[in-house]
């Protein structure tokens, strides 16, 4: 393996490597308005990139343990419809796998919303998964990305991990990874990209 690629990559899952952040949205709003409310622009540090937890606690935080579970219930609905894989994301670990860079995925999802997505990931095998249970406090706390290092074998500051929501980005930024930045609109860079020098 080149010296210059990273130690393991570490992946997002939701607008990283599948575009679902509109379906997420999709489904909060959908429980928002069934609660009274409606989402704006100011409830985006709120619900993007965070845990259902998270989101649920800010709609609702005195039945936030009832409301996460309609969230994960209206996510799922929504994600059987299909989901829309990110442009490059196979080539992308096709090529890591080709280089024998170690892999994670990193998601502030539930661990039964990552089942739910991973067939779509044309069978890639992730050598860890850290869930929205894995760890006590999810992004935008490092928490997550460091234990994906730790039960990796590898540093933080040797990894690179991929986001594309602020609050993900603070997360693997606190952490000390290397983050690469993606919009899935334009989509995954080449393995080219990954260098840690």
């Amino acid at each position: 393996m080149p010296s210059d690629l990273p130690a393991a990559v570490l992946f997002d899952m939701d607008g990283t490597l599948v575009d679902t952040e509109g379906l997420w949205w999709q489904a909060t709003a959908a429980v928002a308005e069934s609660l009274g409310g409606a989402l704006g622009p100011e409830d985006e540090p709120h619900v993007l990139g965070r845990s259902v937890e998270d989101t649920a606690a800010h709609l609702a935080p005195a039945d936030a343990g009832a409301v996460a579970a309609r969230l994960t219930d209206a996510f799922a609905e929504r994600l059987a419809t299909g989901i829309d894989l990110v442009p490059g994301a196979l080539d992308l670990l096709r090529a890591l796998t080709a280089a024998e860079v170690p892999t994670a995925l990193v998601t502030a999802s539930p661990r039964d919303i990552v089942e739910q997505v991973l067939p779509s990931l044309g069978g890639h095998r992730f050598d860890l998964v850290i869930a929205a249970e894995d760890t006590r406090r999810g992004k935008p706390y490092p928490d997550p990305y460091l234990k994906a290092a730790r039960l990796l074998g590898v540093r933080a500051e040797e990894c690179v991990a991929i986001e594309d929501s602020p609050t993900g980005i603070a997360a693997a930024t606190a952490a000390g990874c290397r983050v690469v930045v993606v919009d899935p609109r334009s989509g995954l860079p080449e393995l080219g990209a990954m260098s840690v020098s």
